[in-house]
């Protein structure tokens, strides 16, 4: 495995809260750049907003076939919290196949994984999905705002008819509050301040300051990347 790149990286925080532009800034990056700054290499994302958007597609498809919804009902609440767990599931699957097809997948590769979770135990629990061949090869970054913020920006980036854009996509408030207005972090910090820790694992981590914005500049974007990165960096290592 290569000692210069994170094999996995975890990009997590409120929805709207800059992981997704995070992660295009990395696109956008200069490959030789975004290695020697914050040690990505080139990079697949699996982000299960994708998985998301398709359970609602295909229950819409139900309905349109007179059979009834399996996941959501109509307005897309889901019908069991257990759907959750599920997509973290299925991006440990969707990455078991990676590196089954090239084991030596790491050598060139960064996964980055990106989700975002709510309620007292979201984010610890979402992680207890994934394999532990991920966590041992996993490093994390939280996108930090506070919730009001995450309102605000999640209003801002609506843009209709793009409901399914990994970029523009955008929840009603009262989804909003009832999936995110409280999440984990704060106890995970107080827990332990570099490392989260599943099942003995411990997964290194840092915070993405994103107060005040940095997400609408790429200058401010790189300037907070690259202080998160290189200390994460150093606790990997």
């Amino acid at each position: 495995m290569s000692n210069q790149h994170f094999p996995i990286l975890i990009i997590t925080g409120r929805p709207a809260a800059g992981k997704s532009e995070v992660i295009d800034f990395l696109k956008k990056c200069d490959p030789i750049v975004r290695l020697e700054k914050f040690h990505i290499a080139n990079f697949e994302e699996l982000d299960d907003f994708l998985y998301v958007w398709e359970t609602f597609e295909l229950d819409d498809l139900m309905t349109q076939m007179g059979k009834p919804r399996v996941w959501s009902d109509e307005k897309y609440w889901f019908k069991d919290q257990y759907i959750w767990d599920l997509y973290m599931k299925r991006l440990a699957l969707d990455y078991k196949k990676k590196v089954l097809k090239e084991p030596d997948y790491h050598q060139r590769m960064t996964t980055v994984v990106e989700f975002a979770r709510g309620g007292e135990n979201g984010i610890r629990n979402a992680m207890s999905f994934l394999t532990d061949e991920m966590l041992s090869k996993a490093s994390l970054l939280y996108i930090k705002v506070p919730y009001e913020e995450s309102v605000r920006k999640n209003r801002k980036r609506a843009r209709p008819g793009q409901e399914d854009s990994i970029l523009y996509h955008s929840l009603p408030d009262e989804k909003m509050e009832f999936y995110y207005k409280t999440n984990d972090w704060e106890a995970i910090e107080a827990k332990d301040p570099q490392y989260i820790e599943v099942r003995g694992i411990k997964v290194p981590y840092v915070v993405f300051e994103n107060m005040p914005e940095k997400t609408h500049d790429v200058k401010l974007i790189e300037q907070e990347l690259e202080r998160a990165t290189k200390k994460l960096w150093e606790i990997k290592r």
